[in-house]
Protein backbone atom coordinates (compact mmCIF):
# COMPACT_ATOMS: atom_id res chain seq x y z
CA UNK A 1 0.00 0.00 0.00
CA UNK A 2 1.69 3.39 -1.10
CA UNK A 3 2.30 5.67 1.84
CA UNK A 4 0.14 8.93 2.29
CA UNK A 5 1.04 11.71 -0.03
CA UNK A 6 2.61 14.75 1.02
CA UNK A 7 1.29 17.86 0.00
CA UNK A 8 3.84 18.35 -2.44
CA UNK A 9 3.10 15.28 -4.10
CA UNK A 10 -0.28 15.97 -4.44
CA UNK A 11 0.40 19.35 -6.19
CA UNK A 12 2.80 17.73 -8.38
CA UNK A 13 -0.01 15.41 -9.30
CA UNK A 14 -2.47 17.91 -9.64
CA UNK A 15 -0.22 19.38 -11.98
CA UNK A 16 0.44 16.14 -14.39
CA UNK A 17 -3.21 16.06 -14.67
CA UNK A 18 -3.25 19.36 -16.12
CA UNK A 19 -0.81 18.72 -18.32
CA UNK A 20 -2.06 15.82 -19.25
CA UNK A 21 -5.94 18.05 -20.22
CA UNK A 22 -3.02 20.31 -22.40
CA UNK A 23 -2.37 17.42 -24.55
CA UNK A 24 1.12 17.56 -23.31
CA UNK A 25 2.37 13.50 -22.57
CA UNK A 26 4.39 13.86 -19.68
CA UNK A 27 6.46 10.62 -20.26
CA UNK A 28 7.17 11.03 -24.07
CA UNK A 29 9.16 8.06 -26.31
CA UNK A 30 13.01 7.82 -25.06
CA UNK A 31 14.37 9.18 -28.14
CA UNK A 32 15.84 12.98 -27.40
CA UNK A 33 18.71 13.44 -29.06
CA UNK A 34 21.30 15.70 -27.48
CA UNK A 35 24.63 17.13 -28.71
CA UNK A 36 26.50 18.06 -25.75
CA UNK A 37 26.63 17.64 -22.37
CA UNK A 38 27.36 20.40 -19.34
CA UNK A 39 30.94 19.63 -19.23
CA UNK A 40 32.31 19.74 -22.44
CA UNK A 41 30.33 22.92 -23.13
CA UNK A 42 31.68 24.65 -19.79
CA UNK A 43 35.37 23.29 -20.86
CA UNK A 44 35.31 24.17 -24.57
CA UNK A 45 33.00 27.25 -24.84
CA UNK A 46 35.07 30.26 -25.46
CA UNK A 47 34.30 33.56 -27.77
CA UNK A 48 36.93 31.96 -30.53
CA UNK A 49 34.98 28.57 -30.55
CA UNK A 50 31.32 29.95 -30.12
CA UNK A 51 30.32 29.23 -33.88
CA UNK A 52 30.69 25.65 -32.69
CA UNK A 53 27.57 26.00 -30.17
CA UNK A 54 24.90 27.87 -31.68
CA UNK A 55 22.55 24.98 -31.77
CA UNK A 56 22.78 22.69 -28.83
CA UNK A 57 20.27 20.29 -27.87
CA UNK A 58 20.76 19.08 -24.02
CA UNK A 59 18.32 16.94 -21.54
CA UNK A 60 18.96 16.94 -17.83
CA UNK A 61 17.11 17.60 -14.45
CA UNK A 62 16.16 21.09 -13.16
CA UNK A 63 18.02 21.97 -10.04
CA UNK A 64 16.96 25.29 -9.36
CA UNK A 65 14.71 28.22 -10.90
CA UNK A 66 14.93 31.77 -10.33
CA UNK A 67 12.50 33.69 -11.38
CA UNK A 68 12.76 37.15 -13.09
CA UNK A 69 9.19 37.88 -14.57
CA UNK A 70 9.32 37.47 -18.03
CA UNK A 71 12.92 36.08 -18.17
CA UNK A 72 14.07 33.20 -16.06
CA UNK A 73 17.39 31.84 -15.11
CA UNK A 74 17.48 27.89 -13.90
CA UNK A 75 19.86 25.55 -13.59
CA UNK A 76 19.79 21.93 -15.31
CA UNK A 77 22.02 19.06 -14.25
CA UNK A 78 23.03 15.94 -16.84
CA UNK A 79 25.41 13.15 -16.06
CA UNK A 80 28.45 15.11 -16.24
CA UNK A 81 27.65 17.96 -14.47
CA UNK A 82 25.01 21.35 -14.39
CA UNK A 83 25.20 24.45 -16.35
CA UNK A 84 23.04 27.61 -16.04
CA UNK A 85 19.35 27.86 -18.36
CA UNK A 86 18.43 31.49 -20.02
CA UNK A 87 14.87 31.29 -20.38
CA UNK A 88 13.01 34.49 -22.17
CA UNK A 89 9.32 34.69 -22.52
CA UNK A 90 9.65 35.65 -26.27
CA UNK A 91 11.93 33.79 -27.09
CA UNK A 92 10.12 30.41 -26.12
CA UNK A 93 7.18 32.28 -26.91
CA UNK A 94 7.36 34.28 -30.04
CA UNK A 95 4.11 34.53 -31.32
CA UNK A 96 0.96 35.76 -28.97
CA UNK A 97 0.17 32.09 -27.46
CA UNK A 98 2.70 32.22 -24.38
CA UNK A 99 1.18 29.53 -22.47
CA UNK A 100 4.47 27.25 -23.07
CA UNK A 101 5.84 30.42 -20.95
CA UNK A 102 3.39 31.44 -18.67
CA UNK A 103 1.53 28.35 -17.79
CA UNK A 104 4.04 25.29 -18.37
CA UNK A 105 7.21 26.41 -17.71
CA UNK A 106 6.13 29.06 -15.00
CA UNK A 107 3.31 26.98 -12.99
CA UNK A 108 3.49 23.40 -14.02
CA UNK A 109 7.27 22.84 -13.84
CA UNK A 110 8.88 21.97 -11.10
CA UNK A 111 12.68 21.03 -9.94
CA UNK A 112 13.20 17.50 -10.35
CA UNK A 113 11.53 17.66 -13.81
CA UNK A 114 13.48 16.08 -16.85
CA UNK A 115 13.51 18.40 -19.84
CA UNK A 116 15.23 18.58 -23.27
CA UNK A 117 15.75 22.07 -24.47
CA UNK A 118 17.23 23.90 -27.80
CA UNK A 119 19.32 26.54 -27.99
CA UNK A 120 22.51 28.22 -28.09
CA UNK A 121 25.25 28.94 -25.50
CA UNK A 122 26.79 32.57 -24.32
CA UNK A 123 28.47 34.06 -21.56
CA UNK A 124 26.49 36.44 -19.23
CA UNK A 125 27.09 39.33 -17.93
CA UNK A 126 28.29 37.99 -14.57
CA UNK A 127 30.85 35.69 -17.19
CA UNK A 128 28.42 32.50 -16.41
CA UNK A 129 28.58 30.01 -19.21
CA UNK A 130 24.95 29.53 -19.99
CA UNK A 131 22.57 28.02 -22.63
CA UNK A 132 19.81 30.68 -24.31
CA UNK A 133 17.10 28.57 -24.47
CA UNK A 134 14.98 28.75 -27.84
CA UNK A 135 12.67 25.70 -27.03
CA UNK A 136 12.24 23.18 -23.77
CA UNK A 137 10.34 19.80 -24.31
CA UNK A 138 9.37 17.96 -21.04
CA UNK A 139 10.78 14.49 -21.02
CA UNK A 140 9.60 13.16 -17.33
CA UNK A 141 7.71 14.96 -14.55
CA UNK A 142 9.12 14.36 -11.39
CA UNK A 143 6.36 13.41 -8.79
CA UNK A 144 8.20 13.35 -5.38
CA UNK A 145 9.99 16.62 -4.24
CA UNK A 146 13.80 16.43 -3.67
CA UNK A 147 15.85 17.52 -0.66
CA UNK A 148 17.68 20.60 -1.76
CA UNK A 149 21.30 21.29 -1.71
CA UNK A 150 22.18 24.63 -1.86
CA UNK A 151 25.36 26.04 -3.21
CA UNK A 152 26.68 29.48 -2.43
CA UNK A 153 30.74 30.63 -4.36
CA UNK A 154 30.71 26.90 -5.43
CA UNK A 155 30.61 25.40 -2.23
CA UNK A 156 27.35 23.24 -1.13
CA UNK A 157 25.64 23.63 1.99
CA UNK A 158 22.60 22.66 3.51
CA UNK A 159 23.64 19.15 2.38
CA UNK A 160 21.80 15.99 2.78
CA UNK A 161 23.44 14.44 6.01
CA UNK A 162 20.34 11.56 6.99
CA UNK A 163 22.45 8.41 6.67
CA UNK A 164 18.64 7.03 6.33
CA UNK A 165 17.94 8.93 3.47
CA UNK A 166 21.37 8.53 1.75
CA UNK A 167 21.64 4.72 1.57
CA UNK A 168 17.92 3.81 0.94
CA UNK A 169 16.67 6.46 -1.16
CA UNK A 170 20.73 6.03 -3.10
CA UNK A 171 19.03 7.25 -6.61
CA UNK A 172 18.04 10.65 -4.83
CA UNK A 173 21.46 11.05 -2.68
CA UNK A 174 23.26 10.96 -6.29
CA UNK A 175 20.76 13.41 -7.76
CA UNK A 176 21.50 16.46 -5.20
CA UNK A 177 25.19 15.33 -3.62
CA UNK A 178 27.76 15.78 -7.04
CA UNK A 179 30.69 14.61 -4.63
CA UNK A 180 28.70 10.64 -4.30
CA UNK A 181 28.79 10.33 -7.73
CA UNK A 182 32.59 11.20 -7.95
CA UNK A 183 33.06 8.51 -5.52
CA UNK A 184 31.38 6.05 -7.61
CA UNK A 185 33.56 7.12 -10.38
CA UNK A 186 36.53 6.79 -8.99
CA UNK A 187 35.69 2.92 -8.12
CA UNK A 188 35.31 2.26 -11.31
CA UNK A 189 38.88 3.71 -12.26
CA UNK A 190 40.42 1.89 -9.46
CA UNK A 191 38.58 -1.53 -10.94
CA UNK A 192 39.67 -0.77 -14.15
CA UNK A 193 43.31 0.37 -13.22
CA UNK A 194 43.14 -3.68 -11.32
CA UNK A 195 41.88 -5.23 -14.26
CA UNK A 196 44.41 -3.43 -16.53
CA UNK A 197 47.56 -4.37 -14.11
CA UNK A 198 46.43 -7.94 -14.47
CA UNK A 199 45.34 -8.72 -17.60
CA UNK A 200 48.98 -6.68 -19.10
CA UNK A 201 50.11 -9.93 -17.22
CA UNK A 202 48.71 -12.19 -18.78
CA UNK A 203 45.78 -12.76 -16.40
CA UNK A 204 42.82 -14.15 -17.31
CA UNK A 205 39.12 -12.85 -15.62
CA UNK A 206 36.51 -16.13 -15.32
CA UNK A 207 33.82 -16.30 -14.06
CA UNK A 208 32.78 -19.07 -11.10
CA UNK A 209 29.82 -20.01 -9.02
CA UNK A 210 27.75 -18.39 -6.99
CA UNK A 211 25.36 -20.95 -5.89
CA UNK A 212 26.95 -23.58 -4.48
CA UNK A 213 26.57 -27.16 -2.72
CA UNK A 214 29.44 -26.95 -0.52
CA UNK A 215 30.59 -23.14 1.70
CA UNK A 216 33.76 -23.39 0.64
CA UNK A 217 37.42 -21.43 0.30
CA UNK A 218 36.60 -18.82 3.75
CA UNK A 219 36.20 -19.55 7.50
CA UNK A 220 32.66 -17.75 7.54
CA UNK A 221 28.57 -18.51 7.81
CA UNK A 222 26.62 -19.14 4.62
CA UNK A 223 23.45 -17.94 3.44
CA UNK A 224 21.41 -21.31 2.77
CA UNK A 225 18.81 -22.05 -0.10
CA UNK A 226 17.14 -24.70 -1.48
CA UNK A 227 17.29 -25.85 -4.99
CA UNK A 228 13.76 -26.78 -5.98
CA UNK A 229 14.31 -29.40 -9.04
CA UNK A 230 17.31 -30.57 -7.34
CA UNK A 231 15.38 -31.00 -4.05
CA UNK A 232 19.05 -29.76 -2.37
CA UNK A 233 20.01 -26.96 -0.31
CA UNK A 234 22.24 -24.70 -2.13
CA UNK A 235 24.49 -22.12 -0.64
CA UNK A 236 25.65 -18.45 -1.53
CA UNK A 237 29.29 -18.62 -2.20
CA UNK A 238 31.02 -16.78 0.80
CA UNK A 239 34.59 -17.18 -1.70
CA UNK A 240 35.00 -18.53 -5.03
CA UNK A 241 38.77 -19.43 -3.59
CA UNK A 242 38.23 -23.41 -4.44
CA UNK A 243 36.99 -23.00 -7.43
CA UNK A 244 39.33 -20.80 -9.51
CA UNK A 245 42.32 -22.95 -7.87
CA UNK A 246 40.21 -26.09 -9.51
CA UNK A 247 41.07 -23.99 -12.73
CA UNK A 248 44.56 -23.86 -11.97
CA UNK A 249 44.88 -27.69 -11.64
CA UNK A 250 42.93 -28.04 -15.06
CA UNK A 251 46.00 -25.95 -16.93
CA UNK A 252 45.54 -22.06 -16.82
CA UNK A 253 48.52 -20.35 -15.53
CA UNK A 254 46.78 -16.93 -14.41
CA UNK A 255 43.16 -16.41 -13.42
CA UNK A 256 41.25 -13.85 -11.52
CA UNK A 257 37.59 -13.09 -10.42
CA UNK A 258 35.77 -9.74 -9.20
CA UNK A 259 33.70 -12.29 -6.88
CA UNK A 260 30.47 -11.21 -5.46
CA UNK A 261 30.13 -12.90 -2.35
CA UNK A 262 27.53 -13.32 0.49
CA UNK A 263 28.62 -13.79 4.66
CA UNK A 264 25.65 -14.21 7.25
CA UNK A 265 27.26 -12.58 9.42
CA UNK A 266 27.16 -8.77 11.68
CA UNK A 267 27.28 -5.28 9.87
CA UNK A 268 29.17 -2.38 10.90
CA UNK A 269 31.21 0.54 9.06
CA UNK A 270 33.27 -2.32 7.23
CA UNK A 271 30.94 -5.05 6.89
CA UNK A 272 28.40 -5.80 4.90
CA UNK A 273 26.50 -9.50 4.32
CA UNK A 274 26.86 -8.86 0.20
CA UNK A 275 30.59 -7.55 -0.64
CA UNK A 276 32.95 -7.82 -3.82
CA UNK A 277 36.39 -9.76 -3.50
CA UNK A 278 39.15 -9.62 -6.03
CA UNK A 279 41.00 -13.28 -5.92
CA UNK A 280 43.86 -14.18 -8.26
CA UNK A 281 45.98 -17.09 -8.46
CA UNK A 282 49.04 -17.52 -10.18
CA UNK A 283 51.16 -21.36 -11.10
CA UNK A 284 54.64 -21.46 -10.28
CA UNK A 285 54.80 -18.36 -7.53
CA UNK A 286 54.72 -18.21 -3.77
CA UNK A 287 53.76 -15.39 -1.71
CA UNK A 288 57.15 -13.69 -1.36
CA UNK A 289 56.14 -12.95 -5.12
CA UNK A 290 52.69 -12.17 -4.01
CA UNK A 291 53.82 -9.32 -1.75
CA UNK A 292 55.83 -7.77 -4.73
CA UNK A 293 53.04 -8.32 -7.21
CA UNK A 294 50.66 -6.49 -4.63
CA UNK A 295 52.81 -3.44 -3.87
CA UNK A 296 52.82 -2.96 -7.53
CA UNK A 297 49.32 -3.49 -8.06
CA UNK A 298 47.98 -1.33 -5.41
CA UNK A 299 50.62 1.77 -6.35
CA UNK A 300 49.40 2.06 -9.53
CA UNK A 301 45.69 1.54 -9.29
CA UNK A 302 46.20 4.59 -6.49
CA UNK A 303 47.68 6.50 -9.01
CA UNK A 304 44.86 5.53 -11.61
CA UNK A 305 42.37 6.40 -9.13
CA UNK A 306 43.47 9.82 -7.29
CA UNK A 307 46.92 10.86 -9.47
CA UNK A 308 49.37 10.68 -6.63
CA UNK A 309 50.17 7.17 -4.53
CA UNK A 310 49.04 9.26 -1.74
CA UNK A 311 45.10 8.89 -0.06
CA UNK A 312 43.59 10.66 2.57
CA UNK A 313 41.29 8.86 4.92
CA UNK A 314 40.16 10.84 8.24
CA UNK A 315 42.85 13.35 8.32
CA UNK A 316 45.49 10.60 8.27
CA UNK A 317 47.42 10.00 4.91
CA UNK A 318 47.94 6.74 3.48
CA UNK A 319 51.13 6.13 1.18
CA UNK A 320 50.29 2.93 -0.95
CA UNK A 321 54.15 3.77 -2.65
CA UNK A 322 56.09 0.59 -2.71
CA UNK A 323 57.93 -1.02 -0.41
CA UNK A 324 55.84 -1.83 2.60
CA UNK A 325 56.67 -2.97 6.11
CA UNK A 326 56.41 -6.59 6.86
CA UNK A 327 56.55 -8.39 10.10
CA UNK A 328 55.57 -11.90 11.40
CA UNK A 329 52.16 -12.20 13.00
CA UNK A 330 54.07 -13.83 16.60
CA UNK A 331 56.27 -10.67 16.30
CA UNK A 332 53.51 -8.36 16.37
CA UNK A 333 51.32 -9.74 19.21
CA UNK A 334 54.65 -9.89 20.87
CA UNK A 335 54.81 -6.11 20.06
CA UNK A 336 51.85 -4.82 21.18
CA UNK A 337 51.13 -7.29 24.07
CA UNK A 338 54.34 -7.75 25.18
CA UNK A 339 54.20 -11.74 25.55
CA UNK A 340 55.42 -14.45 23.34
CA UNK A 341 52.47 -16.44 22.01
CA UNK A 342 55.37 -18.64 19.84
CA UNK A 343 54.87 -21.63 21.62
CA UNK A 344 51.46 -21.03 23.78
CA UNK A 345 48.84 -24.09 23.61
CA UNK A 346 45.54 -23.66 23.54
CA UNK A 347 44.73 -23.05 27.15
CA UNK A 348 47.51 -20.61 27.49
CA UNK A 349 46.17 -18.61 24.64
CA UNK A 350 42.94 -18.74 25.83
CA UNK A 351 44.54 -17.45 29.39
CA UNK A 352 46.01 -14.58 27.86
CA UNK A 353 43.21 -13.45 25.89
CA UNK A 354 40.77 -13.41 29.65
CA UNK A 355 43.85 -11.22 31.29
CA UNK A 356 43.85 -8.83 28.18
CA UNK A 357 39.41 -9.23 28.97
CA UNK A 358 39.09 -10.30 25.51
CA UNK A 359 36.16 -11.80 25.08
CA UNK A 360 36.22 -15.92 23.56
CA UNK A 361 33.82 -18.70 22.86
CA UNK A 362 34.69 -21.63 23.99
CA UNK A 363 34.25 -23.15 20.47
CA UNK A 364 37.40 -21.54 19.59
CA UNK A 365 40.22 -23.49 19.02
CA UNK A 366 44.19 -22.43 19.04
CA UNK A 367 43.37 -20.23 15.49
CA UNK A 368 40.75 -19.01 16.15
CA UNK A 369 42.47 -17.26 19.81
CA UNK A 370 45.19 -16.04 18.12
CA UNK A 371 42.79 -14.22 15.30
CA UNK A 372 41.16 -12.48 18.34
CA UNK A 373 44.25 -11.56 20.02
CA UNK A 374 45.87 -9.83 16.79
CA UNK A 375 42.52 -8.53 15.69
CA UNK A 376 41.91 -7.15 19.51
CA UNK A 377 45.90 -5.50 20.29
CA UNK A 378 47.56 -5.07 16.82
CA UNK A 379 45.03 -4.47 13.95
CA UNK A 380 44.58 -0.80 14.22
CA UNK A 381 48.59 -0.07 14.90
CA UNK A 382 48.72 -0.49 11.32
CA UNK A 383 47.96 2.33 9.58
CA UNK A 384 50.56 2.58 6.27
CA UNK A 385 50.24 -0.78 4.21
CA UNK A 386 52.04 -3.68 5.93
CA UNK A 387 52.43 -7.32 5.61
CA UNK A 388 51.49 -9.34 8.50
CA UNK A 389 53.31 -12.49 7.50
CA UNK A 390 54.01 -16.44 8.41
CA UNK A 391 50.54 -17.26 10.36
CA UNK A 392 50.39 -20.75 12.45
CA UNK A 393 49.00 -23.42 10.68
CA UNK A 394 46.23 -23.81 12.96
CA UNK A 395 44.80 -20.40 11.47
CA UNK A 396 45.33 -21.53 8.03
CA UNK A 397 43.35 -24.94 6.83
CA UNK A 398 44.63 -23.94 2.93
CA UNK A 399 47.48 -22.73 3.59
CA UNK A 400 51.32 -24.65 1.99
CA UNK A 401 52.86 -25.25 5.58
CA UNK A 402 56.41 -22.55 5.77
CA UNK A 403 59.78 -23.68 3.97
CA UNK A 404 61.78 -22.98 7.19
CA UNK A 405 59.82 -22.54 9.86
CA UNK A 406 58.07 -25.66 11.79
CA UNK A 407 54.08 -25.23 12.48
CA UNK A 408 53.73 -21.55 10.31
CA UNK A 409 52.40 -21.39 6.93
CA UNK A 410 53.29 -19.28 4.15
CA UNK A 411 50.84 -16.66 4.13
CA UNK A 412 50.39 -12.46 4.48
CA UNK A 413 48.00 -10.28 5.44
CA UNK A 414 47.58 -6.74 4.06
CA UNK A 415 46.92 -4.52 6.78
CA UNK A 416 45.91 -0.66 6.06
CA UNK A 417 44.69 2.06 8.21
CA UNK A 418 43.92 -0.36 10.43
CA UNK A 419 41.79 -3.17 8.54
CA UNK A 420 42.83 -5.87 6.44
CA UNK A 421 42.53 -5.47 2.71
CA UNK A 422 44.16 -8.57 1.47
CA UNK A 423 44.68 -12.35 2.54
CA UNK A 424 47.78 -14.23 0.42
CA UNK A 425 48.53 -17.59 0.36
CA UNK A 426 51.34 -20.36 -0.86
CA UNK A 427 48.64 -22.54 -1.55
CA UNK A 428 48.49 -25.90 -0.52
CA UNK A 429 48.66 -28.32 -2.88
CA UNK A 430 49.59 -31.55 -1.36
CA UNK A 431 45.75 -33.24 -1.20
CA UNK A 432 46.58 -35.66 1.42
CA UNK A 433 47.54 -32.61 4.02
CA UNK A 434 44.53 -30.97 2.63
CA UNK A 435 42.63 -33.84 3.61
CA UNK A 436 43.85 -33.77 7.43
CA UNK A 437 43.27 -29.58 7.56
CA UNK A 438 39.82 -30.03 6.68
CA UNK A 439 39.41 -32.70 8.80
CA UNK A 440 40.25 -30.24 11.43
CA UNK A 441 38.31 -27.96 10.43
CA UNK A 442 35.07 -30.21 10.97
CA UNK A 443 36.30 -31.31 14.95
CA UNK A 444 36.31 -27.34 15.12
CA UNK A 445 32.95 -27.65 13.67
CA UNK A 446 31.70 -30.56 15.87
CA UNK A 447 32.32 -28.41 19.12
CA UNK A 448 29.73 -25.64 17.63
CA UNK A 449 32.14 -23.47 15.21
CA UNK A 450 29.97 -22.17 13.01
CA UNK A 451 32.49 -20.56 10.51
CA UNK A 452 34.66 -23.54 10.41
CA UNK A 453 35.41 -25.04 6.75
CA UNK A 454 33.27 -27.70 5.41
CA UNK A 455 35.00 -30.95 3.41
CA UNK A 456 35.16 -30.59 -0.49
CA UNK A 457 35.97 -33.77 -1.88
CA UNK A 458 35.53 -32.39 -5.22
CA UNK A 459 38.25 -29.92 -4.92
CA UNK A 460 40.00 -32.96 -3.09
CA UNK A 461 39.87 -34.95 -5.75
CA UNK A 462 41.31 -31.81 -8.20
CA UNK A 463 43.79 -31.79 -6.11
CA UNK A 464 45.00 -35.21 -6.48
CA UNK A 465 45.40 -34.64 -10.06
CA UNK A 466 47.84 -32.42 -9.07
CA UNK A 467 47.59 -28.77 -8.89
CA UNK A 468 51.29 -27.06 -9.60
CA UNK A 469 53.05 -24.70 -6.67
CA UNK A 470 50.09 -21.30 -6.67
CA UNK A 471 50.33 -18.13 -5.12
CA UNK A 472 46.84 -16.85 -4.57
CA UNK A 473 45.70 -13.45 -2.97
CA UNK A 474 41.98 -12.19 -2.05
CA UNK A 475 41.42 -8.26 -1.89
CA UNK A 476 38.41 -6.72 -0.60
CA UNK A 477 37.52 -4.21 -3.11
CA UNK A 478 34.51 -2.45 -1.04
CA UNK A 479 37.83 -1.57 1.65
CA UNK A 480 40.32 -0.78 -0.73
CA UNK A 481 37.59 1.46 -2.22
CA UNK A 482 36.76 3.06 1.06
CA UNK A 483 41.08 4.06 1.12
CA UNK A 484 41.21 5.52 -2.14
CA UNK A 485 38.07 7.53 -1.78
CA UNK A 486 38.83 8.73 1.62
CA UNK A 487 34.98 7.44 3.15
CA UNK A 488 34.87 5.48 6.64
CA UNK A 489 31.85 3.48 5.78
CA UNK A 490 31.43 0.88 3.14
CA UNK A 491 27.87 1.83 2.99
CA UNK A 492 29.36 4.83 1.40
CA UNK A 493 30.93 2.65 -1.69
CA UNK A 494 28.54 0.22 -1.92
CA UNK A 495 25.72 2.23 -4.12
CA UNK A 496 22.85 0.11 -2.46
CA UNK A 497 23.93 -1.49 1.16
CA UNK A 498 21.98 -3.64 2.63
CA UNK A 499 19.22 -1.79 5.62
CA UNK A 500 16.78 -3.20 7.99
CA UNK A 501 12.87 -3.29 6.04
CA UNK A 502 11.61 0.15 5.84
CA UNK A 503 8.17 1.27 8.01
CA UNK A 504 6.06 2.52 5.22
CA UNK A 505 2.68 3.22 6.44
Amino acid sequence: MQATLSEQEVVRREKLAELQAMGIDPYPAPLYETTHTATYIKENYSEATADKFKEVSFAGRIMSVRDMGKANFAVLQDSTGRIQLYVKRDDICPGDDKTMFDIVWKKLLDIGDIIGIKGYVFITRTGEISIHVTSFTLLSKSLRPMPIVKEKDGEQFDAVTDLEFKYRQRYADLIVNPSVKDTFTKITKMKNAIRAFLNERGGLEVDTPVLQSIPGGAAARPFITHHNALDMPLYLRIANELYLKRLIVGGFEWVYEFSRNFRNEGMDRTHNPEFTILEFYVAYKDYLWMMETTEQLLEQTAIATNGTSVTTVNGTEVDFKAPYKRISIYDAIKEHTGTDISNMDEDGLRALCHKLKIEVAPSMGRGKLIDELFGSQCERHYIQPTFITDYPVEMSPLTKKHRDKAGLVERFELIINGKEIANAYSELNDPIDQRKRFEDQLVLMERGDDEAMFIDNDFLRALEYGMPPTAGIGFGIERLAMLLTGNVSIQDVLFFPQMRPENVS
